[in-house]
């Protein structure tokens, strides 16, 4: 494989690792523009825990879709609710009461071990022909899960109403994916208002996908605001946008439900962290990958990175994501070669449980396990997810949430406990007792 790009070794140089590792990002010979780049690291397991340009804005009073030069003011969760639904600005949202259906975070007893939580996230969730969006919520409903639908925020903006969208250091109205059809922006909101109701979460996967030169990386924090203030708009003006009246407003307040995102490739998190400050967020799920070890607060919010889970064997530690097992499996070709879809749909499935047992009898650090909608190589990626829910969200004290259910746990816990989890190796199994004190 060819060796990492200047800009991502320049990225992970501050990640402590063992002098004999070799990280390697091919990005080079990438056909499917703008998706994750791929992490493999041979790794001892020993070692596991060893010039900005200025964006468009526009007044308040302006409703091209570029946003306000004010960002969206968090609104408190009120202590009791009336009961009834209130409608927002154009119709397009509203605020139906406090989350139902979601989990209740208790503070460990004394010796309680934790529950082994696994969190399955899927950036861009656009429903398509595919129907997979519909699925992994009948699939979550099925075995008790969870999710985390990262919304990808032009993909309530139809194509002719592009310009609305004026990306940082990018022309306005461009991308680096494609603008939905009408018929996908129709099935999108219809798919989010069921997945609120059944106590997923909706999260930011923000606008325009731009990775690389000109991408999030390079974008200051006034550019992060103005994209996020973007994705606020589209959500909360897709009536206005899409002129669809017969579709209901979202069950849900963007201002309350939003505390999340995953940036585009995992790309300048550093700057991301200071402008989400503005909005209230509580976490962010953009580090470009680490070690199953316990989470920990970065700038304020918790961070939730995509991790490295033993691949061939523990052989490599492979990064948490559909496009890693792609790159290394088919070199980056979305349909490789069908004789081999079992084996890798197999070994894909193998790396994640391993992941899964490494902590499930070990530490209990919570799993993430992030992927597209996509059919990459016949569709195995999405079958061996749908093999993981199965084996894992079924398990004895394993609880399949969203990453807003793990911050509102990990918020409940004690400091000192805590710290403790966070010293422990993955695969170690401590005297809980001296751990949850």
């Amino acid at each position: 494989m060819p060796p990492t790009s200047g800009h991502h070794r320049k990225a992970r140089a501050s990640r402590r690792r063992p002098a004999e590792s070799r990280l390697f990002v091919p990005l080079g010979a990438l056909t499917v523009a703008g998706l994750l780049f791929a992490l493999l690291i041979p790794v001892a397991y020993d070692s596991l825990t060893g010039s900005d340009s200025t964006t468009p804005t526009v007044s308040a009073g302006d409703t091209s879709g570029a946003g306000s030069t004010t960002s969206p003011s968090r609104k408190p969760e009120e202590p009791e609710w009336d009961g009834k639904t209130e409608v927002l600005g154009d119709g397009s949202t509203s605020y139906t009461g406090p989350r139902k259906n979601t989990l209740k975070p208790k503070p460990l007893k004394p010796g309680e071990k934790p529950p082994q939580f696994v969190v399955f996230s899927w950036d861009g969730a656009l429903a398509g022909d595919d129907q997979l969006f519909a699925h992994y919520r009948e699939l979550a409903k099925k075995y008790d899960a969870h999710m985390t639908f990262f919304l990808t925020g032009i993909y309530l903006l139809p194509k002719d109403k592009a310009k609305l969208y004026a990306p940082p250091q990018h022309d306005r109205g461009s991308a680096a994916i494609s603008y939905p059809t009408d018929e996908h922006i129709r099935t999108t909101l219809e798919q989010l208002g069921k997945a609120w109701k059944e106590g997923h979460e909706i999260g930011s996967h923000f606008n325009g996908h731009f990775c690389g030169v000109r991408g999030g990386g390079y974008w200051s924090v006034d550019e992060w605001k103005s994209e996020i203030r973007q994705f606020y708009t589209f959500l909360q003006n897709w009536k206005t946008n899409t002129g669809y009246k017969d579709l209901p407003p979202l069950p849900f307040d963007p201002e309350r439900e939003i505390t999340g995102g995953r940036a585009p490739c995992l790309e300048g998190q550093k700057n991301l962290l200071e402008a989400v400050k503005t909005f209230g967020w509580r976490y962010d799920a953009s580090s470009p990958g680490d070690f199953q070890v316990w989470p920990a607060k970065k700038n304020g919010l918790w961070d939730f990175p995509l991790q490295m889970l033993p691949y061939e064997g523990g052989k490599y530690q492979g990064l948490s994501m559909d496009f890693n097992f792609l790159y290394n499996q088919s070199e980056g070709e979305t349909q490789g070669d069908p004789a081999q879809y079992p084996r890798w749909e197999q070994q894909t499935v193998d790396a994640y449980m391993a992941g899964f047992h490494r902590v499930y009898y070990g530490s209990r650090a919570p799993l993430f396990i992030g992927n597209h909608f996509e059919n990459w190589n016949g569709g195995i990626y999405m079958k061996a997810v749908d093999r993981v829910v199965e084996n894992v969200c079924t398990k004895k004290d394993v609880r399949c949430v969203s990453f807003r259910e793990l911050a509102d746990w990990m918020d409940a816990q004690k400091p000192a406990t805590l710290q403790r989890l966070r010293a422990l190796d993955p695969a170690q199994s401590p005297d809980w007792s001296t751990v949850v004190q």
